[in-house]
């Protein structure tokens, strides 16, 4: 018997979703959870759903979701999943799917930078790393350009969990800072910010205000989802 089917014997490989068994021909999720997942597809369509969060607050080139949010959903188990249950995996395979598709895109060709939204230093000690990581590493990758987790910093922690808040509460919450270590570095590129979720796009309009004051600068957000 080879490694790979002891392996697979003693550690079977399941479905991140629904926990059946994966077949040869099966990663991370199976084909029924894969093919029932809530897709946008806003970026293939150039549907301006995500764009128009951000309208009359910032000026953005493009912007698009990977999936739809449902609550007690597949997207809201894989979200869940990636930020509380120690499973970046999520973020790598969200990736690598949203960046297969963006490669295909015009309006994501000329991408200079991939940064994520930035987790305090505080969080990230704590969850061990931040959840929009392999997810953006994944797409700079796919888009043969490049990552940096440098560039934008978080600067103060909020008190509690964003997803225990009320929508409005959300809406009313302005107490998170962001700043540029260097705008230099920034001057004449087209940006793509990545977060894992948008919901009243605050925290990622913070970002977007900072990144801005670079000279020159284009901004794009590409997210696993949209609530």
């Amino acid at each position: 018997m080879s490694f790979k089917a002891l392996a697979d014997l003693f550690f079977p490989k399941v479905c991140n979703a629904c926990k059946s068994l994966l077949s040869d021909n099966e990663s991370f999720l199976c084909t029924t959870c894969r093919h029932v997942l809530p897709t946008t597809d806003y970026h293939t369509s150039k549907d301006p759903f995500v764009k128009n969060v951000f309208y009359g607050r910032a000026q953005i080139e493009a912007a698009t979701a990977l999936l739809r949010f449902e609550k007690k959903g597949i997207v809201q188990h894989l979200l869940h999943q990636l930020k509380y249950g120690k499973n970046e995996e999520v973020s790598s395979f969200l990736g690598e799917w949203l960046g297969e598709e963006l490669k295909q895109c015009t309006d994501y060709k000329a991408i200079d930078l991939v940064i994520p939204v930035p987790l305090h230093p505080k969080k990230i000690k704590k969850r061990g790393y931040n959840q929009c990581a392999e997810f953006g590493k994944k797409i700079a990758q796919a888009l043969q350009t490049i990552y940096n987790d440098d560039l934008l910093i978080k600067v103060t922690t909020t008190a509690s969990s964003q997803a225990s808040k009320k929508r409005l509460e959300r809406w009313q919450l302005n107490n998170e800072t962001f700043a540029v270590t260097q705008l230099s570095q920034l001057k004449n590129k087209h940006i793509l910010l990545v977060d894992d979720i948008i919901t009243t796009g605050n925290t990622l309009e913070a970002c977007i205000i900072e990144l801005k004051k670079a000279e020159n600068v284009k901004i794009s957000v590409a997210t696993m989802a949209i609530a």
